[in-house]
């Protein structure tokens, strides 16, 4: 967490650390969630281990939000499987923070299907992300890139 802060300390960003991160993804994006100020029309969650993402990808995510009807969340889909990031309406902020702590995207959407527009794409973008060392040797075999976990200095 050092290393990315002190990555991204110039840019105009709100730095949040989850105290507790072994309870979860959901935990993060609560504490994210929670650091948000301002009047928002929608949130977009976007996972820090998905290389590929580009503006574009977030262009055609943002897209498909303002073609959602009345669904609150839309969520890419590549070859029936969701993918990441997702975008929702503001209020659902609002819901979570309201409710349990293990509210989080994925439960949210189990619980509420009427409520997500699936946004049905061919971009395998949209599904790459890097949990582990053998992550980091399969997309460097499919993409030709090769990328490193961050070398920490002790200190």
């Amino acid at each position: 967490a050092d290393a990315i802060e002190a990555a991204v300390r110039d840019f105009p960003v709100t730095l949040v650390r989850n105290p507790s991160p072994d309870d979860g993804q959901a935990s993060s994006v609560r504490i994210g969630l929670a650091a948000l100020a301002g009047r928002l029309d929608a949130v977009i969650v976007a996972l820090a281990d998905q290389p590929l993402i580009n503006a574009q990808d977030v262009g055609a995510l943002i897209a498909a939000f303002k073609k959602r009807g009345t669904a609150a969340m839309v969520v890419p889909r590549v070859a029936d499987a969701p993918g990441n990031p997702v975008i929702f309406e503001a209020a659902l902020r609002d819901e979570w923070l309201a409710g349990h702590v293990d509210a989080a995207c994925r439960r949210w959407r189990s619980e509420h299907p009427e409520r997500v527009h699936w946004f049905d794409t061919d971009n395998t973008r949209y599904r790459v992300d890097i949990d582990t060392p053998e992550d980091l040797q399969r997309f460097a075999e499919r993409t030709g890139h090769t990328l490193h976990w961050p070398v920490t200095t002790a200190g």
